[in-house]
């Protein structure tokens, strides 16, 4: 078959939804117009643990428009079947308002629903809630972990005992909270028994099953819509309460109701990325090839849920090692649920590893990337299988030469501009992009445009411009006459949007929807005797600028306007399909390596990112200008999480102290160094249509790590706490 032409495809291409999103046409959760739609807003449990004695919601009725207030004494039971296909952990998830218990600081225990935002705002500060208390259990290290989750490979034990060098090494990383700029919204509307819901969610589908299994709904009877989300992270990979209090109202009140978290309830109503006690031993000879690693992992959870996330396989797979021994133990604490957070896992357990690695190398007086090239992998030695591609070997070397390490003095403490103490750092990066189920539908219609639809999400990254750019090169067209339409429940479903899965798997459902429509069009065209085409080979005919024709004589051809027209045919359509990689034994990572220079002031301790550089081994890049955004919102997500974000819990009743973006710090405008992304060109091709690996993890995977090597580096102090701060480096 002739390969079609790639004009879109690689091209730096702005984003097809940009003027939408500058001139504020482009509606988010809270801003659909439902005709009749009330408020309701949340009131929030004030202890961390234990039951309700009494409601007094006397004063919050009588305030003048103020419709209802529901909580468990009055809620009708909801069914909440179970739901096995859906990102809730194992676990009883939180039923709202169906029982007295509160598991948690800030927990829904009711809501109030009036005409207006103000009169549900102050109805809800009217409800008197009593208690009956009990000291809750927030503090990791304090309690009492679960069953561990155990790996092993070698005798890790004996490994160690052996080693020439050893190092045992305790670290603290703080809980991340997401904070996107679009704060969680939904707005519920019953119609009769059938719910539509516009919501802030990474995972449509995801959403609409869960309101189905919550209110016992068939399938049909159920619409969720999310057409542009404000930014995510992983905060949307589930539904949480907030949005089966809003459709709890909506049915309740038989009106329309408007939910939206303030930016405080963001911190208890959604999760976050958890915190974690990790302990690393590591062993290696006097020339630094590793020989043992024992991974002793602690990590929060709520006690009603059991959350896990992909931090031991950094540990199992980026190294060379005959032994590893670890131990993955979540810790059953009374707080809200956990969830996924950009490059899950993985960037937690990098800054653990390649932060070690970097003190290894400092200890044998060996160049930190060197040591990582002593100790590459040729197989995933966790199970034997070879990688699809693995070029951090590459990444080494490019950002090596692009960032000038060869200027950089192993002294610590060595560089000095003024009063500022200078260091470099680098880290390795590596992250197992998802490759999920999903479909997708293509029609090309008679006057020659198309459009193709699924039910995925947008929270960034680009996913309208990257699929209308992979759909315009599979049909032959150009990007003006292409429109992708995602985020309803109505579309063909698909995985979350999320853990870098949606390019190679909704991407991949795109694809063979529209070559599916373009090979209906070739075999109408070879087959209509009236056609320049006819009697052609299918396989010799390919399609540029909605243009049938034959591959070596652009000359004869036609398009597909005078095509459809003539055999009176209105539209073309396919389902387009993704199963998964299938049956393929190879190892399927992204990889990059991450450069920090940092500016450390010798009085104060304050740390001053200077300038970054990725280099990313991620597959096909199917828009670079969106890459570029990728890699500059990682690193700097990166950086916040290495020098600035932390939530603070008061342990005696479980509130988060810093439950504000005044007090919870994230990086702005003045944090952010210089950045620059490299891509190696070329594609891997294990188990989808596009050569890709997925980029929106990888990019944060490693920069706290090479942020705190750069500190080591200008200091000659070794922080394994994160964040790390002034207080720490004086």
């Amino acid at each position: 078959m002739s390969p079609q032409p790639q004009a879109a495809v690689g091209a730096p291409l702005s984003r097809v939804d940009g003027r939408l999103k500058v001139t504020g046409k482009a509606l988010y959760a809270a801003e659909h117009d439902v005709d009749g739609a009330v408020h309701a807003v949340i009131v929030d449990a004030s202890i961390g643990r234990g039951r309700i004695t009494s409601i007094d919601t006397g004063a919050a009725e009588a305030h003048p428009g103020v419709l209802r207030v529901i909580s468990h004494r009055n809620a009708p039971n909801l069914p909440y079947r179970d739901n096995p296909g859906s990102n809730n952990p194992p676990g009883r998830r939180l039923r709202v308002f169906q029982d007295d218990r509160v598991v948690f600081h800030g927990q829904p225990v009711a809501v109030v629903i009036a005409s207006t935002l103000e009169a549900a705002q102050h109805g809800a500060s009217l409800v008197e809630v009593r208690y009956e208390a009990e000291t809750p259990s927030t503090d990791l290290h304090e309690a009492e972990p679960g069953a561990p989750t155990d790996y092993a490979r070698g005798d890790a034990e004996a490994g160690l005992s052996n080693a020439a060098v050893r190092l045992d090494l305790a670290y603290e990383l703080a809980r991340n909270h997401h904070n996107p700029m679009e704060p969680h919204a939904t707005i519920a509307r019953w119609d009769g028994d059938k719910l539509t819901v516009w919501d802030k969610t990474q995972w449509v589908m995801g959403t609409h099953d869960e309101l189905a299994a919550v209110f016992d709904l068939p399938a049909d009877a159920v619409r969720v819509i999310s057409p542009f989300v404000g930014g995510g992270f992983g905060s949307g990979l589930r539904c949480w309460p907030h949005t089966i209090v809003a459709a709890l109202a909506a049915r309740v009140t038989r009106r329309p109701v408007k939910l939206v978290l303030s930016r405080k309830q963001m911190y208890f109503g959604t999760g976050f990325r958890p915190s974690y006690e990790y302990r690393l031993r590591l062993g290696s000879d006097r020339r630094g090839r590793l020989n043992a690693a024992i991974h002793d992992i602690d990590a929060e959870t709520s006690s009603f849920e059991t959350f896990n996330e992909a931090v031991m396989s950094a540990g199992q797979m980026l190294y060379s090692m005959p032994n590893v021994r670890q131990s993955y133990r979540t810790v059953p604490l009374d707080v809200n649920t956990p969830i996924w957070m950009r490059g899950p896992g993985f960037a937690s357990a990098s800054f653990v590893i390649e932060s070690a690695m970097d003190e290894l190398a400092h200890e044998l007086g060996v160049d930190p990337i060197e040591l990582r090239r002593r100790n590459e992998p040729r197989e995933d030695e966790s199970t034997n299988e070879p990688f699809s591609t693995r070029r951090l070997g590459e990444c080494y070397t490019v950002g090596a030469r692009e960032f000038g390490w060869d200027r950089r003095d192993p002294r610590p403490r060595s560089t000095w501009d003024g009063d500022q103490l200078i260091g470099l750092g680098m880290a390795a990066g590596v992250y197992d992009p998802g490759r999920f189920p999903a479909q997708a539908r293509a029609r090309l219609d008679a006057d020659g445009t198309a459009v193709v639809e699924a039910a995925t999400s947008d929270m960034g990254p680009g996913t309208y411009t990257s699929q209308t750019q992979v759909a315009a090169d599979a049909l032959g067209l150009t990007m003006r006459t292409v429109t992708f339409r995602l985020g309803d429940s109505l579309y063909p479903p698909t995985s979350p949007h999320g853990g870098s899965a949606t390019m190679a798997s909704v991407g991949s459902a795109v694809v063979d929807a529209c070559n599916q429509v373009r090979q209906q069009a070739i075999k109408v065209a070879v087959e209509d005797r009236e056609s320049p085409l006819y009697g052609v080979t299918a396989d010799h005919v390919v399609v540029r600028n909605g243009r049938l024709h034959v591959q070596n004589n652009p000359a004869r051809g036609e398009t597909y306007k005078s095509l459809l027209a003539r055999n009176d045919r209105s539209y073309l359509e396919a389902n387009g399909t993704y199963d998964g990689p299938g049956s393929e034994r190879s190892a399927y990572f992204a990889y990059n390596a991450t450069f920090a220079e940092v500016a450390v002031d010798a009085n104060l301790g304050l740390v001053r990112v200077r300038r970054m550089l990725g280099v990313y081994d991620a597959g096909r890049i199917i828009s670079p200008k969106l890459a570029q955004s990728q890699a500059f919102g990682g690193i700097v997500g990166g950086i916040g999480t290495a020098l600035l974000e932390h939530t603070v819990t008061d342990h005696r009743d479980g509130r988060i102290v810093n439950a504000s973006l005044a007090d919870y710090l994230v990086p702005v405008n003045a944090d952010v160094p210089e950045i620059k992304a490299i891509y190696l060109d070329g594609e891997d091709n294990a188990g989808n249509l596009l050569g890709v690996k997925g980029l929106g993890e990888v990019v944060q995977v490693g920069v706290a790590a090479a942020i705190g090597n750069a500190v080591f580096n200008a200091t000659g102090r070794r922080i394994r706490q994160l964040p790390i701060t002034a207080e720490a480096l004086l």
